[in-house]
């Protein structure tokens, strides 16, 4: 289905399923001013989850088709007056659209192109002060890779959690005016917003290891994986069982100021593949351990388990991503400050391109071209285990 029609069905549906408002808020005559203020029902609550649906359709269709819509009618259209987005919100939507429709070509000239997309949204908690309505929700998206052939890998998928912010009117209409991103890092391949840095939580100083950066040039010299110490297959099967599904034996740091999950996924992967504790003090780079109730700072920290990773030698330094293996660690630095920012582990390698899964956002087997177009003024880190 094209996203226009998409968009009419949803919208449609949701304008069913609450009349003008009347129905969302009883007792108030369309057009009368409200006193109280609106109370926010199960119906008004599932019609912001179709307006979500409907936005993050939008963005991840136009990664596939590049179709900015019927741009002679207002985003809005479809809807009773009931819930919709604000013209801000709707230019900045416009905008959104037309730069994904640039991604999407950059991805198809590293190679990365999709067929399909499915996304839904689910709604997990609606805070309400006075006229204004905050709406936590949860994007999971299918992207289907065209023409994959043989081992290459058919989808990939992510998770994306947001917070929208609803707007009520004196007659008790209610208008998306924000949308932003709340997981930390900000990854998702149809996220647009500036990934947020991590910072070393231990002041870098000359004695730290400093890893080379690695090149992103395609085809690079071939790097072949020889070692048996650890069993990679065992850290690939980890990361894809739990890349949405958090494992509880393990503290979730994708909250609120929690800094990101990122690296204490991976460190859970590697572990499963055979990394030793090494115990000791929590601040000590040299030391590394997690589990339920404690984590050194090299376990949960992207700066300090390259510093561990290197320190230890269980890790080499590869000189390009795609010499990347099944088992292996990619790190990025946003900013290219010297601090990295972000931890993925490769899950999953075809036709010499690694594909990567990770935390924050919750991703499954994306390809290194894809990251390389995504952001191509990073700073890449690779790691052989």
């Amino acid at each position: 289905m094209s996203r226009t029609r998409r968009r009419a069905a949803i919208l449609g549906a949701a304008a069913t399923s609450v009349v003008a408002g009347v129905a969302l808020l009883p007792n108030w005559s369309a057009g009368a001013a409200v006193v109280d203020d609106p109370k926010v029902d199960a119906r008004t609550k599932a019609t912001f989850q179709r307006l979500a649906d409907a936005v993050f359709t939008d963005r991840t269709d136009a990664l596939v088709t590049g179709e900015q819509g019927d741009r002679d009618k207002p985003l809005t259209d479809g809807f009773s007056g009931d819930v919709k987005l604000s013209a801000g919100t709707a230019r900045t939507e416009d905008a959104a659209l037309s730069s994904l429709g640039q991604r999407k070509d950059k991805l198809a000239k590293a190679g990365e192109k999709y067929s399909k997309a499915s996304t839904t949204v689910t709604l997990n908690a609606t805070r309400v002060t006075g006229r204004t309505a905050k709406a936590a929700v949860t994007e999971t998206t299918t992207l289907t890779y065209a023409n994959a052939t043989g081992s290459q890998p058919r989808t990939t998928g992510f998770q994306a959690r947001h917070e929208l912010t609803f707007k009520a009117d004196r007659h008790g209409d209610w208008q998306l005016t924000d949308i932003r991103d709340t997981d930390q890092g900000g990854l998702a391949v149809n996220t647009l917003s500036k990934p947020t840095p991590v910072k070393a939580t231990t002041t870098v100083d000359d004695t730290m290891p400093n890893a080379p950066r690695a090149a992103t040039t395609r085809n690079p010299a071939a790097a072949p994986k020889t070692g048996t110490t650890y069993d990679y297959k065992a850290m690939a099967a980890y990361a894809e069982k739990y890349w949405n599904v958090y494992n509880t034996d393990y503290p979730d740091f994708n909250g609120h100021g929690a800094g990101g999950d990122c690296t204490n996924f991976v460190s859970q992967a590697l572990k499963a593949g055979g990394w030793k504790h090494v115990p000791g003090y929590v601040y000590d780079y040299t030391k590394w351990f997690g589990n339920a109730d404690i984590q050194s700072d090299s376990f949960i920290g992207v700066n300090e388990w390259s510093w561990f990773a290197q320190n230890s030698k269980r890790t080499t330094s590869l000189a390009n991503v795609y010499q990347l293996e099944v088992g292996d660690v990619l790190q990025m630095d946003f900013d290219r400050d010297g601090s990295k920012d972000h931890t993925m582990i490769v899950t999953y390698k075809s036709n010499g391109v690694p594909y990567v899964t990770y935390h924050s956002n919750n991703t499954l087997r994306r390809s290194v071209a894809s990251l390389v177009a995504s952001y191509p003024t990073a700073y890449y880190y690779a790691y052989r285990t």
